[in-house]
């Protein structure tokens, strides 16, 4: 018997998220309050409730550029240690309460270098403060663990100094590298020596790839760069052809999902930046039917004013998503993390598919 979702079963359950960034998840009430010891006065408005609607990018007419408007204010106010730190214990804390148990969240160090620090100082200062709330998620009953990504901007020329960044602190917290930021204009080829760098070092790599631009951008993820995952990739159904009822797959959908390369899909950013028209008819579930590797991410918590159980319970409401369905889509997820893979299979057998288990036996 399928077991329908509710609100309080998806937050109980589980959850794995491997899309989010660290400068668009900070709490509003944080941001208020970074903002005024730093005396920076750029903000829209001074009220909490105010300004978290504000960040918000779902009005219509709203698109990419719309979306990008709140880091210009995020990352004004994270360019100290104190700051810094402060706002990755919140990130880590927030996500374990939420009931996720994995979570590799990602920034790109040369955003906050304007107040004088260095590139190695921001990376030690945010995983300093992931360990923090890790800790304190573990005194409250939310077991989490935290791994950081380093992304570097592609309209930027440090790209190669990332990659090696983030191979010297695999061992202390970070799992992967990744490139963010236009994909229009700045293909990923652009920065093929960061990437071949990163295969050299048998380290981790996942290319943000068909979100605002669309196959080429897959194609040479993929087929050049040898992306490990695809962050967000949606544009992928851009390949899938419907007729007579039936789906036909071209050569670059068929060697994506035969490959099994994940996806790191983001709904209701995507709707909000443009590249899907609603949630009804987002990609996702055409994906999910067809079994690609798809998993269920946040992106940018605060921009899009959501929670990795407000994502599932939209996702569920709109598509029918059972919890099995929830559990397939977690499990894509784990298998899909950088973490290694006793670690992960570990987090599979004693956490995951536990948790799962536990929530149908209680409600069926």
């Amino acid at each position: 018997m399928a077991v329908a979702l509710t609100r309080e079963v998806i937050q109980r359950a589980p959850k794995v998220l491997l899309h989010d960034h660290l400068d668009g998840g900070l709490r509003p009430t944080t941001v208020l309050e970074l903002a005024r010891e730093t005396n920076y006065a750029g903000l829209p408005t001074n009220d909490a409730d105010e300004l978290r609607e504000w960040f918000i990018a779902d009005t219509p007419g709203s698109d990419l550029v719309r979306y990008l408007e709140g880091f210009a204010h995020t990352i004004a106010v994270m360019q100290s240690k104190d700051h810094l730190e402060r706002v990755a214990f919140e990130a880590a804390l927030d996500l374990a309460r939420d009931g996720v148990v994995y979570a590799e969240i990602r920034f790109a160090p040369e955003l906050h270098l304007e107040q004088g620090l260095t590139l190695h100082e921001v990376v030690e200062t945010v995983l300093a403060g992931f360990s923090r709330g890790v800790h304190d998620a573990a005194l409250e009953d939310h077991p989490i663990v935290v791994r950081a990504i380093l992304s570097a901007m592609r309209q930027a020329n440090l790209s190669e100094t990332i990659a090696e960044l983030a191979v010297e602190f695999r061992d202390r917290g970070v799992c992967g590298f990744d490139i963010a930021g236009p994909e229009d204009g700045f293909p990923p080829t652009h920065h093929l020596r960061a990437f071949h760098l990163v295969q050299r070092e048998d380290f981790h790599m996942t290319i943000h790839a068909g979100e605002a631009f669309g196959l080429p951008s897959i194609w040479e993820a993929v087929q050049f760069c040898n992306a490990e995952r695809l962050g967000h990739g949606v544009r992928i159904a851009d390949d899938i052809i419907e007729k007579d009822g039936e789906y036909h797959l071209g050569r670059l959908a068929n060697f994506v999902r035969d490959r099994r390369i994940p996806l790191e899909v983001c709904p209701t950013s995507n709707v909000h930046t443009g590249a899907a028209s609603s949630i009804a008819t987002h990609p996702i579930e055409l994906l999910r039917k067809l079994r690609f590797r798809v998993t269920l991410n946040t992106d940018n918590r605060l921009m899009s004013g959501i929670s990795m159980t407000s994502e599932f319970e939209t996702c569920a409401a709109t598509f029918g998503w059972t919890l099995a369905d929830m559990e397939w889509l977690t499990l894509n997820a784990a298998k899909s993390s950088f973490y290694q893979f006793d670690q992960r299979l570990a987090m599979i057998n004693t956490v995951i598919k536990p948790g799962y288990a536990a929530l149908r036996s209680e409600i069926q």
